[in-house]
């Protein structure tokens, strides 16, 4: 099996390079999990035009802020959730979560098996996280895996590298088990580097700038949307770093390939 990410097998189906000068909407939805908060609070205005920037400024409020104090700055592809008091939604990270908003099912860019690759930068702030995880739709509740190609927080990173969290999360799908670990890339994580996954019907692979990193003998057959984010973590005190805003996370591209799964 090669160790690095090889295409040959693959054609490009999207380059998202985020060059217009206002977001895509028709493949981005710039709200967090609107149905366990409301639009106004999960609200994200990305700026566009040579790339992508998501910023969370000392006017950026908590996304949900009767059950979580974290802020974020958040593009998702795609939507789904059960009526206005019922427990039926995406990423149920909680079990008392009940839906705020309602609003109609949206399916802007699916991905299924094939390569997504992201081109990012870190952030090294002790208060902040980036992070890019494919989850299923949720359509049935089960179908709730993730695919977290990449999760770095600012307090992991050091003069010469830090850790990015890959793998597996089964959230609540009994199909899959956890598979997820943080693996040492030395380097400058601020600077841009490319994180991709290669999702095959009986395996999942993880690269980090074309290298893999980790391999997941899993199987997923459900579609998944893409999650693509910064969060500010709240303190115990209540407190923000003022003087560090905004936190920029920047993305240069986001591609996808489809093709010949019978990479060896």
């Amino acid at each position: 099996m090669p160790a690095d990410l090889d295409l040959t097998a693959y054609r490009l189906d999207v380059d998202e390079r985020f060059a217009a000068s206002r977001l895509d909407t028709a493949r981005w939805f710039p709200h967090f999990l609107p149905h366990w908060s409301t639009l106004d609070d999960s609200g994200t205005r990305p700026e566009t035009g040579d790339g992508l920037r998501l910023i969370i400024d000392a006017a950026t409020t908590p996304w949900a802020p009767a059950i979580d104090g974290s802020r974020t700055a958040h593009l998702q592809t795609g939507h789904y959730s059960g009526p206005v008091g019922s427990p039926v939604g995406q990423h149920r990270f909680a079990d008392d979560l009940r839906v705020r908003t309602a609003l109609p099912e949206s399916t802007l860019w699916q991905l299924g098996h094939g390569v997504v690759e992201v081109r990012a930068k870190a952030i090294a702030h002790p208060d902040a996280m980036v992070a890019f995880w494919p989850i299923g739709i949720e359509r049935d509740p089960r179908d709730s895996g993730e695919l977290c190609v990449f999760e770095i927080f600012g307090h992991e990173l050091d003069a010469t590298g830090g850790l990015v969290g890959v793998g597996v999360k089964a959230h609540h799908d009994d199909r899959l088990v956890d598979d997820f670990e943080k693996v040492r890339v030395e380097g400058d994580l601020t600077a841009f580097h490319d994180y991709a996954v290669e999702w095959l019907p009986d395996r999942i692979r993880f690269f980090i700038d074309g290298a893999l990193v980790k391999t997941s003998h899993q199987a997923i057959a459900y579609p998944m949307q893409l999650m693509l984010d910064v969060f500010e973590s709240p303190r115990a005190d209540g407190t923000r770093d003022l003087a560090a805003f905004p936190h920029v996370f920047e993305v240069a591209h986001v591609r996808s390939w489809v093709g010949n799964q019978s990479a060896e």
